[in-house]
C-alpha cells in the first residue's frame, strides 16, 4: 500500500517539560518532517527569533487570521493567542512529511476533530509537579506570577493525559528521545480511513 499523504504527530505537555529539547534530538532520526511553527501574540523572549521559535504577530493580525479561517487550530493561553497556519501544514502533508505540532490540549482537540485519522498524539511531562516547578524556576525566563500560572495550567492539563495515544515522562532526555523516535516512526504507519476503505474495496477484486 503506497501511503504518500503524510502524517501528524502532536506533542503536548507543560511548558518546561522538555518538548523543544526532544524535538531537536529526534529531528535527524525520523525521516522527512516539518515542524509546524505557531503564530503567537506574546512578546519575544530573549534569544528567540521570529520564524524560528514562533511567528510573532500583533493581536490585530491574529484576529484577522481567525476571521479569514487560516488557522488549523488556535487558543488563548495566559492572555496570549497561539495558532497553527493551515496552508504550510497541508503542503507538508502533500509532500508525505511527518508534521510535528507542539501545541496545548486545546489545540490537540482541534487537530483531532479535523485530522484524527492521520494523527498520533503524545503527552510529555516531568515526573512530578515539583520537578516542573524546579525547571521553570531554573530557566529564569518567567516571573513568579507567570510560573504560578504555568503550574496551575499544567495541573489541569495532566488530568487529560488519557486523551492522548502515548505518555512520555521526561526524566532522562536520551531515553525519552529514543521513545519518541519509536513513536514518530510508528506514526508514519497510521493508515488514513480513506486508504483503508480503498484497500477493502479492492482486496477481493
Amino acid at each position: 500500500m503506497n501511503l504518500s499523504s503524510g502524517a501528524i504527530l502532536v506533542l503536548s505537555g507543560p511548558s518546561g517539560a522538555g518538548k523543544s529539547s526532544l524535538i531537536r534530538k529526534i529531528t535527524n532520526h525520523i525521516g522527512p518532517s516539518y515542524f509546524s511553527i505557531s503564530s503567537t501574540t506574546r512578546p519575544k523572549r530573549e534569544g528567540e527569533e521570529d520564524g524560528v521559535h514562533y511567528h510573532f504577530i500583533s493581536l490585530e493580525e491574529f484576529k484577522a487570521g481567525i476571521e479569514e479561517e487560516i488557522f488549523l487550530e488556535y487558543a488563548l493561553v495566559h492572555g496570549n493567542y497561539y495558532g497553527t497556519s493551515l496552508r504550510p501544514v497541508k503542503q507538508a502533508l502533500k509532500e508525505g512529511k511527518l508534521v510535528i505540532f507542539d501545541i496545548d490540549v486545546q489545540g490537540h482537540d482541534e487537530v483531532q476533530n479535523r485530522l484524527a485519522d492521520i494523527t498520533t498524539s503524545v503527552f510529555i511531562t516531568t515526573p512530578t509537579l515539583e520537578e516542573l516547578q524546579n525547571r521553570l524556576s531554573s530557566r529564569s525566563s518567567d516571573s513568579e506570577e507567570v510560573i504560578k500560572k504555568r503550574l496551575e495550567m499544567a495541573t489541569r492539563e495532566v488530568q487529560r493525559i488519557s486523551e492522548y495515544d502515548f505518555l512520555i515522562v521526561n526524566d532522562d532526555l536520551n531515553v525519552a528521545a529514543q521513545t519518541l523516535i519509536t513513536i514518530a516512526k510508528a506514526a508514519r504507519m497510521k493508515i488514513p480511513a480513506h486508504h483503508i476503505n480503498e484497500f477493502v474495496q479492492l482486496w477481493a477484486v
